[in-house]
């Protein structure tokens, strides 16, 4: 079975969630294997704030960082909008800016 991968498509669609919400005007996306992260900062010393695993074809889990610099997967496995929706909503505080 082939290795799942975020596609160009999705971060597009991230990136266009980020622009609709003004609170989020700070963070960007790239995209790493399977991996969307969501950091902000300069390019070359970027502060992460989230990322989202592609589960399968259609379901993302969102994972947030912890304080040892690991990631912690959310037991969640939500459509790319959803989980957008549940950063932004029930886990705001990590998606503020950082300095």
């Amino acid at each position: 079975m082939p290795k799942l991968a975020a596609d160009p498509i999705d971060v597009m669609c991230v990136e266009s969630y980020l622009r609709q919400h003004a609170e989020l005007a700070h963070l960007r996306v790239r995209k790493h294997g399977a991996l969307m992260i969501i950091e902000s900062g300069p390019q070359d010393d970027a502060i992460p704030h989230a990322r989202l695993r592609r589960a399968t074809k259609q379901w993302w889990t969102p994972e947030l960082p912890s304080h040892t610099g690991t990631w912690s997967p959310l037991p969640a496995r939500l459509p790319i909008g959803e989980a957008l929706d549940l950063l932004r909503t029930d886990f705001a505080w990590v998606l503020t800016p950082q300095e």
